[in-house]
């Protein structure tokens, strides 16, 4: 039957995702084999070396495999229930011709979200698959068929969506691939020169210097440009799917709309507490519905902003999203100390502003 054929393709797909997965942990396997074995205890004679060489490795590889664990099992966030349309809402959506009858339906439903960001056109973001309001920075995956908060990219290396709730364990990851990848070339280098000058015995440990060298050279030359972008990512409060496609707020596109400046822009994504940042533990700011920006006017008929928190930005008035619908919101939201010099500037020359004609454009 044509279901069933189509259920045994989809498990045949999800098998298929996880090869990758494979090919990166066989590869991890045989590097701690050829290393610890055949290096290590095998090749190296010199006993304080040995020694040194395992203790550095083992810290290494715990931190590599504890990130790159928790970036394929952290299980990627979705919009609360706040964003998703109620079943009438739903009914009046797919009753409705295209036109002002749903932009109404909408725009109730958007009213009391923290949303800024619009499609090409102005419109809300809406996801008929999902049949939720997007909130800011969501984006659908086709891969996982849901929408996913903050989302980066989906990567096939950890088979699962980079995104809000994982991100920071995806930076530790390439952070500890290559510190690990560094360690093995540099303390592998000499006995891969011995290699070369008929210095080694010839065994079978010769191999595993000569591949081992070239793997951890390979990896490390592709993983370093890829950790630099992503830290420059970071340092602009930008997500890959950003760079590509500038988020577009209410009055203009604005590459830079998510940046609050270097330091809140690595807490928003590592946290207050350094003791953490090093850890695959999760301490990021928020709750990945709504983000600070000072780009944004805030709509009439959205909720408040908390405190009348303003921000100034190139001779403009502009303000931080409205309150968030968690406890755990980012308290970057709500941090009065930071921006007092310029709230009160910001009060005395707010302009209220008309909310833009609200048409429904789907995206996936």
């Amino acid at each position: 039957a044509p279901g069933a054929w189509g259920g045994v393709r989809r498990r045949c797909q999800r098998l298929l995702y996880w090869v990758p997965v494979l090919f990166i942990s066989s590869i991890l396997c045989w590097s701690y084999y050829a290393y610890v074995t055949q290096l290590c205890l095998l090749t190296m004679t010199n006993i304080g070396e040995k020694v040194v060489c395992l203790v550095a490795y083992h810290i290494f590889f715990m931190l590599f495999v504890w990130s790159y664990w928790k970036t394929i099992f952290t299980l990627p966030m979705n919009p609360s229930k706040e964003f998703h349309l109620s079943y009438s809402d739903k009914e009046s959506l797919e009753r409705e011709p295209r036109g002002e009858s749903q932009q109404e339906v909408l725009r109730r439903a958007a009213k009391d979200l923290p949303i800024y960001t619009r499609t090409m056109s102005g419109a809300i973001r809406y996801c008929d698959r999902c049949h939720l309001v997007k909130p800011d920075r969501c984006h659908h995956c086709s891969v996982c068929d849901k929408c996913i908060l903050k989302m980066d990219h989906h990567c096939p290396w950890v088979n699962n969506c980079v995104g809000f709730s994982n991100y920071k364990f995806f930076l530790l990851f390439l952070a500890y691939s290559l510190l690990y990848c560094l360690f093995i070339a540099a303390t592998d280098l000499q006995y891969f020169i011995k290699f070369w000058t008929n210095g080694l015995p010839d065994t079978q440990a010769k191999f595993h210097i000569m591949f081992l060298f070239f793997a951890a050279a390979m990896f490390s030359v592709s993983l370093s440009s890829l950790f630099g972008y992503h830290c420059w990512l970071v340092s602009k409060n930008k997500s890959t799917l950003e760079v590509f496609r500038a988020p577009i707020f209410r009055h203009r596109t604005d590459k830079n709309g998510f940046s609050l400046g270097f330091s809140k822009n690595l807490r928003q994504v590592f946290g207050d507490e350094k003791k953490y940042w090093l850890l695959p533990v999760f301490s990021s700011l928020g709750d990945g519905c709504s983000f600070p920006t000072c780009l944004v006017n805030q709509d009439p008929e959205q909720a408040s902003t908390p405190g009348g928190l303003n921000s100034t930005s190139k001779n403009e008035n502009h303000l931080f999203p409205a309150k968030p619908l968690r406890d755990s919101q980012s308290h970057l939201l709500t941090d009065t100390s930071s921006w007092s010099e310029t709230s009160a500037k910001a009060e005395n020359g707010r302009v209220g502003m008309s909310n833009p004609a609200l048409t429904m454009e789907n995206e996936t």
